[in-house]
């Protein structure tokens, strides 16, 4: 028989090996929503945790299709299209009475950052593309007792500012003239969310299962400028854009149990709406000129994300437990970007130095399967009309340490 102090070991590991396992997951994913916390059994807990993870994206056989741009020059062949990130967590968790818990936390669930330079075929598409996200949440749970268990009902909400900028090359440069050609769009917004689930323990069986929904975030005052200075070297040619954008909302579901005296298994399926961002367009207020004040768009096409995880934990001794898992991610790519299927494999180990103090250490190692990215259609019009290339499988490896204290 499982015993309960799974929930202070094995579960606890486990918890961030699939935290750093699905860091570079789909559309812009990058620490997602977890509320894990909340379902510590310590009347108080705190928690500060950070990820590391390395995409090595390379693009080959780009070529610029559209002859308006000119040629960009530089290689087309062994791009590389991504940079190294951070994900940071911190969250707080403190048991109200027999029945209430509630916690409130900071995070950065969405981002992306692609660098592939001004030195490359596709240069007229990308130079670098940078989005950004800050989280601050608050949620609660009631539980009862129903059976041998106990059930909760869960809520929350939350607040998440988002901002970001992309840049490519306008127009070749005029050294002469002292331009680069490089045009840059910069935008930020926020929004409110919310959060509303169930969740069903056994804790004498490390029993647990809950399925949590988190709202879409509309960016209704998503803002910012276009700067074309070192392109077009006029009066007027900053000037600023609104749009709009919606961050997706997701299901998730998490259930584990003992198997096995000191073992337990784990797992997740979750789905995000991501096909909710396609093309998002930005444009001026009335009476720009549309010749040196032009709209702009990001292209995106994305297609809904599923995530699905499942893994095995083990108790060595008291104090040191570790897990290993699988994890598959569907690309939300599928014609046009490189957000193509992963597949990644983890491990991590938790010390427990006292009956107060936790460590935690996770790593991951993935495939991102290859493919190609071109031209596409939406709404009837043309989009990524600039660029087309090839990737092939490559890799990604991510690094998780936390520490937790609680009493």
């Amino acid at each position: 028989m499982a015993h309960m102090n799974f929930k202070r070991g094995v579960l606890s590991v486990a918890a961030g090996l699939l935290f750093a396992s699905a860091a570079h997951a789909g559309g812009l994913e990058r620490g997602g929503y977890n509320i894990d916390l909340l379902f510590d059994p310590s009347d108080y807990a705190a928690e500060a945790s950070a990820t590391y993870v390395n995409p090595q994206r390379e693009l080959n056989n780009v070529e610029d299709i559209n002859p308006a741009n000119g040629a960009p020059g530089g290689p087309s062949d062994g791009v590389r299209d991504t940079e190294s990130y951070w994900v940071p967590r911190v969250g707080i968790k403190a048991a109200i009475g027999d029945s209430f818990d509630c916690m409130a936390d900071y995070s950065q669930p969405w981002g992306a950052h692609s660098k592939p330079g001004v030195n490359w075929a596709g240069a007229n598409d990308n130079t670098e593309t940078k989005v950004e996200s800050d989280n601050y949440a608050a949620t609660c749970s009631y539980k009862w007792a129903v059976g041998p268990g106990q059930f909760r009902v869960i809520g929350g909400v939350f607040y998440q500012e988002v901002s970001g900028f992309k840049e490519r090359l306008v127009r070749p440069p005029v050294p002469a003239f002292g331009t680069s050609g490089i045009g840059r769009l910069d935008l930020e917004g926020d929004g409110w969310g919310w959060r509303a689930g169930v969740a069903y323990e056994i804790p004498e069986y490390a029993v647990r299962a809950s399925l949590v929904y988190n709202s879409a975030v509309d960016l209704d005052n998503l803002s910012g400028s276009i700067d074309l200075r070192d392109a077009l070297p006029v009066v007027g040619t900053k000037y600023g854009v609104s749009g709009f954008a919606s961050m997706p909302d997701s299901l998730e579901l998490k259930v584990q149990s003992g198997i096995a005296p000191d073992w337990v298994a784990f797992g997740s399926v979750k789905w995000t709406d991501w096909s909710q961002l396609q093309v998002l367009k930005f444009c001026p207020g009335p009476g720009a000129n549309p010749i040196t004040q032009p709209c702009t768009s990001l292209n995106l096409l994305y297609r809904d994300g599923w995530t699905i995880s499942g893994g095995i934990g083990h108790k060595f001794t008291d104090k040191l437990s570790g897990a290993a898992s699988i994890t598959w991610d569907r690309g939300t790519s599928h014609g046009f970007g490189t957000q193509t299927d992963t597949w990644s494999f983890g491990s991590g180990l938790s010390y427990a130095a006292t009956e107060n103090l936790e460590f935690r250490l996770a790593g991951a190692v993935g495939i991102l399967t290859g493919g190609s990215s071109g031209p596409q259609t939406f709404n009837g019009e043309p989009v990524g009309n600039d660029v087309k290339y090839d990737f092939d499988d490559d890799f990604f490896a991510a690094v998780s340490t936390s520490i937790k204290i609680k009493f």
